[in-house]
C-alpha cells in the first residue's frame, strides 16, 4: 500500500547508519529524475551532481581526510570518520552556481533545497534512506578542488544515501500555531 503524501513527510527520518547492501544507481538516476521536477524559477535547473560509489567513493574520502589537518589526533579522527565514510554506500555532492545577483543566487538556492527533499521523500518511498550533511569541510577550498567544484559553485550539502540499519525515532515538533501569525485586516 503506498504512503500518502502527509505521511511520507512526517515519517521520513535522517539516517546516519546504513546496511552494507548496495543500492542500484539506476534506482538513484531514477530518483534524480523524479526530484528534478522541484520548482525552479525560469527552468534554470540550477544543480550539478557528483555521485561516488564503489571503488569511486575513496576519491571523496581521500578530499576530506587532505582537509582534517595533521598530527596524530587529526590523523585518527580522519580515520575513523573515513571508516564511516566506506560503510555508506552513497555519496552524492548536491553543487548549485553561486550567481552574484542575490535574488538569483536565493532562487537558486531555493529550488535546490526543494530538489533534496524532492529526492529524499521519492528516496524514502522506496526505502532508501539519506542524510543531508553541510559539514565544515565542505567550505574548504582543498575538499572543493579534489571533488571537481568549480569557482563560482557552492556545495548545498553531501548526501550520504543507503539503506537504513536503524530509523531513528521522530523528534517533537512545534506547533505552527507558535510560529504562525494571522494578519486577517
Amino acid at each position: 500500500m503506498q504512503q500518502s503524501i502527509d505521511d511520507l513527510i512526517k515519517g521520513r527520518r535522517s539516517i546516519k547508519k546504513f546496511q552494507e547492501k548496495p543500492v542500484d544507481l539506476e534506482e538513484i538516476i531514477d530518483l534524480l529524475e523524479i526530484a528534478k521536477w522541484a520548482p525552479n524559477h525560469k527552468m534554470t535547473e540550477p544543480w550539478r551532481f557528483l555521485l561516488y560509489s564503489g571503488e569511486g567513493k575513496e576519491k571523496f574520502i581521500e578530499a576530506f581526510k587532505a582537509t582534517q589537518g595533521t598530527g596524530e589526533e587529526a590523523a585518527e579522527k580522519a580515520a575513523k570518520k573515513a571508516a564511516y565514510f566506506r560503510s555508506i554506500p552513497i555519496h552524492l555532492v548536491v553543487i548549485m552556481p553561486e550567481d552574484p545577483r542575490q535574488k538569483t543566487w536565493d532562487e537558486d538556492y531555493g529550488a535546490v533545497s526543494a530538489f533534496i527533499q524532492n529526492f529524499q521523500l521519492a528516496a524514502w518511498a522506496r526505502g532508501i534512506g539519506m542524510i543531508w550533511r553541510t559539514n565544515d569541510w565542505i567550505y574548504n577550498p582543498v575538499f572543493r578542488e579534489k571533488v571537481g567544484v568549480q569557482p563560482g559553485e557552492k556545495i548545498v550539502g553531501t548526501l550520504m544515501i543507503g539503506y537504513a540499519e536503524h530509523v531513528p525515532e521522530a523528534k517533537p515538533r512545534t506547533s505552527i500555531r507558535e510560529k504562525l501569525e494571522i494578519i486577517s485586516e
